[in-house]
């Protein structure tokens, strides 16, 4: 590809050994194969406070979301593992989502997002992913579908952070690829 997509991967855990950022590091990784170029974003390196209405008519966008729109528009798709708390988004995620979605220019439309999510549960964070993606497209994504889940996360990995089974690899793959293939296509 001449010139490769250009993809932000995050995951929206604040945890250093979260399962999502294991998962988000192989999804990541399947995604420059299929020809996309990505870059890893830790939102632990962004201070925002929690949206408050009041606080940004008062103060404006903190810096950090700020710099945190500019990242995402500077991509063409965004590659997000979503962790589920109580079957939902985390905090982090719908906060993060909540300051950039105030920029003058919605830094989300027009974008492909594609979603994975990892659990210790049976149902691999399927109702976050499920949410996750019903946001980015309310946001004006094109969402790849499809569920990239992987249950039982917590017994899943080596130690080198591999998966164990080779086969729970496939859905990642197809997953990277489409979001390559997406992104791509939209950029003309």
């Amino acid at each position: 590809m001449a010139n490769p997509p250009r993809i932000l991967a995050f995951a929206a855990s604040a945890r250093r050994e979260s399962l999502n950022r294991r998962f988000l590091a192989l999804a990541a990784e399947a995604t420059r194969e299929a020809g996309g170029e990505v870059t890893l974003l830790d939102l632990n390196g962004f201070s925002l406070p929690l949206y408050n209405g009041d606080l940004e008519d008062a103060q404006g966008l903190p810096a950090d979301a700020v710099r945190l729109i500019g990242i995402v528009a500077g991509h063409h798709g965004l590659l997000v593992a979503s962790p589920e708390y109580n079957s939902m988004v985390t905090p982090l995620l719908k906060n993060t989502v909540d300051w950039c979605s105030r920029a003058e220019a919605n830094p989300f439309d027009g974008k492909v997002a594609a979603v994975i999510s990892a659990s210790p549960g049976m149902h691999g964070g399927v109702r976050s992913l499920q949410m996750a993606q019903q946001l980015f497209l309310k946001l004006g994504c094109h969402v790849v579908p499809g569920q990239c889940i992987l249950p039982h996360a917590d017994g899943a990995f080596d130690e080198e952070g591999r998966l164990k089974d080779p086969r729970a690899r496939k859905p990642v793959q197809a997953l990277a690829a489409r979001l390559v293939l997406e992104a791509a296509r939209l950029m003309g």
